[in-house]
């Protein structure tokens, strides 16, 4: 028998997003009568302990008799336990250095770990995540920081409806200035953004008229891979070339700064990989941005004034364009930075339900059957041993 246990978030600030939702567990026990889950007791999920019960679901303290454990955010050392197979997102595949000690100990606990984040297609795309909800809370954070700094408008939290429908509804009369919007990425992340841009009634234009015109309605122009980069010798754009040789290419959104007021950053970023811009660009009279929501948010990354996580409680801080220093939003020679890096938080949810449907259909179906490729190139560690896809990383696990 698969016993599967929901385990208690244990990173502080605890996270409050589940793998699967109460009907979820109730869905899989019914149609799969081998399979039995397990729910660690929590007081911080977004659905409680008494919803898990009325399914039907066992709500424990111990889960040592489980055979597959399900989380989100990394597990606390003190909280791994031996032997058995963890999924959830272990930030370690980047040799990620605060979270070395947590590899090394799963190493010596021989656990085996599936990462979400390594869970892809055969031609590399992403198949579980919370990309989606991460896209449509940012968006609304973005143009929320808009509002706040010119005082065009007025925006409320996310956090302050009980979920999406609900938040759809805070948009109804909202009327947006002649703002210009340019929104990077083509992944889950882009697909949230561009949501809540055709709620709000932003219009979407072509890069040309973006880059030559002005407009009397609110305006975004999408750019992916191919509007990013160009290959510095023979100006071309090849996704496989890109990602396997992305210091060969160069980035072409400088010239969108003079162009664009708010920044939505949705697009996958790697240290090889060229910026958007440059600290020095923003010193640039002709610099536009105002406002940028950098939601896939890495630190000195994609954007380069992103200088480190703010909190959901306090989503948005200043940096000044001349110095770079870290400031206070919203005051004159600063630019705004939504950089937090839990946004399906305030949609937890919504952002679970969706993320649960994601495991069932791809995942744990091939678990139950016994595993698939898409598994083992998701498996970073096999009985606390690395996997041959994985074997870079022996000096950062042993």
């Amino acid at each position: 028998m698969l016993v599967i246990g929901l385990i208690r978030e244990g990173k502080v600030p605890a996270d409050n997003r589940v793998a699967l939702t109460p009907a979820q567990c109730k869905w899989l026990v019914k149609h799969y009568p081998e399979l039995r889950i397990l729910v660690q007791r929590s007081p911080n999920r977004c659905f409680t302990d008494d919803e898990y019960r009325r399914a039907g679901i066992e709500v424990v303290d111990d889960l040592s008799e489980c055979t597959l454990l399900l989380g989100i955010k990394e597990v606390p050392v003190s909280q791994l336990i031996s032997g058995k197979t963890y999924l959830f997102f272990s930030h370690t595949k980047k040799k990620q250095a605060f979270n070395q000690p947590l590899m090394k100990a799963m190493v010596e606990r021989n656990i085996t770990l599936i990462d979400y984040e390594c869970l892809e297609h055969e031609d590399g795309q992403r198949i579980i995540g919370f990309g989606f909800f991460a896209g449509i809370v940012g968006a609304h954070n973005g143009i929320m920081g808009y509002g706040n700094r010119t005082g065009a408008y007025h925006l409320g939290r996310v956090g302050e409806v009980k979920d999406y429908r609900e938040l759809i509804h805070t948009y109804f009369g909202l009327k947006l200035p002649r703002v210009k919007i340019a929104i990077t990425g083509s992944g889950r992340v882009a697909h949230g953004i561009l949501e809540i841009m055709t709620l709000m009634d932003v219009q979407d234009v072509e890069p040309g008229e973006f880059l030559s015109r002005n407009f009397d309605y609110p305006v975004y122009v999408h750019l992916k891979g191919a509007q990013l980069y160009r290959h510095r010798q023979n100006g071309s754009y090849n996704r496989e070339d890109f990602h396997a040789h992305a210091a060969d290419y160069d980035c072409l959104f400088e010239e969108y700064c003079a162009h664009t007021d708010i920044l939505m950053n949705g697009i996958y970023w790697e240290p090889s990989m060229p910026r958007l811009f440059s600290m020095e660009t923003m010193q640039r009279p002709d610099f536009r941005i105002q406002t940028i929501a950098d939601i896939t948010d890495d630190k000195n990354g994609s954007v380069p004034c992103n200088l480190g996580d703010a909190t959901i409680e306090d989503p948005i801080y200043g940096v000044n364009k001349l110095t770079g220093e870290r400031t206070a939003p919203y005051i004159p020679g600063s630019i705004d930075i939504m950089a937090v890096g839990n946004l399906p938080n305030e949609l937890p949810r919504d952002a679970s339900r969706f993320f649960g449907e994601q495991l069932i259909k791809y995942v744990l179906e091939d678990i139950r059957k016994g595993g698939s490729r898409i598994i083992e190139r998701a498996t970073i560690l096999q009985d606390g041993k690395l996997t041959a896809d994985y074997d870079y990383l022996s000096d950062y696990a042993y």
